[in-house]
């Protein structure tokens, strides 16, 4: 990362919390090896409704002042895109709803979102042929990877705003990911790089045992 988009960060990573999830991976916990319907059930299987939203993080949480957030989408583009928060905010808006569903067992029903469609920035950028990978960083430095088909679908945001108001820091303001068609790990945020690429790069929890494409019909926690 550039020097000038360094941002304070508060918190140390909590690495018993990143082995605990690492031996949930080895032992396979939380799978209760059935497969839902996307169509049919709303609720993926091994899923528990939750009201709240809970706040999970790596135990760092940067501290992202507006003025001082940048987007960059680059790698395998013929225009790279560099964005700050106002001309973030100036691109066009779209409001979605959408379900969410976490690794560790939660979802959550009816959110209520604000931002940019991912599948526009991607235009903005003009992907190169050979793009078929989509690499994500956060400020915090977390990672995570998607195929570009699944980056580029209708209902892909990088949101600002969570039910009516900005997000905040604890839930990945001023930006974060929402694929909601994938487990939230796969949604991240903090987010300040989006790079396109030909070949896939796992990330952080991809590389710990998490499954590499995370659709939670199909119960791909682990992989």
């Amino acid at each position: 990362m550039a020097e000038d988009d360094s941002v304070p960060l508060t918190g140390k990573l909590r690495e018993k919390l990143v082995e605990s999830k690492e031996a949930w991976a080895r032992e396979g916990r939380l799978l209760t090896g059935l497969q839902g319907d996307r169509v049919r059930d709303r609720l993926p299987p091994g899923q528990t409704l939750v009201k709240d939203w809970p706040v999970l993080d790596l135990g760092v949480q940067p501290d992202v002042a507006p003025d001082r957030w940048r987007l960059r989408v680059e790698g395998l583009v013929q225009a790279p895109v560099r964005l700050t928060l106002d001309e973030f905010m100036a691109l066009p808006q779209t409001e979605l709803t959408n379900d969410i569903h976490c690794v560790t067992q939660w979802s959550r029903y009816d959110n209520h979102w604000q931002g940019v469609l991912a599948k526009e920035l991607v235009a903005m950028a003009r992907p190169k042929e050979e793009a078929r990978f989509v690499s994500f960083t956060s400020y915090d430095g977390y990672t995570t990877n998607v195929p570009l088909e699944e980056f580029t679908r209708d209902e892909v945001l990088l949101a600002h705003s969570w039910e009516g108001k900005p997000l905040t820091r604890q839930h990945g303001g001023p930006v974060r990911v929402v694929i909601p068609r994938l487990y939230f790990w796969k949604s991240p945020k903090w987010v300040t790089r989006i790079e396109l690429l030909r070949d896939d790069r796992p990330g952080f929890w991809e590389v710990r045992g998490y499954h590499n494409f995370g659709d939670p019909w199909q119960e791909q926690r682990y992989g």
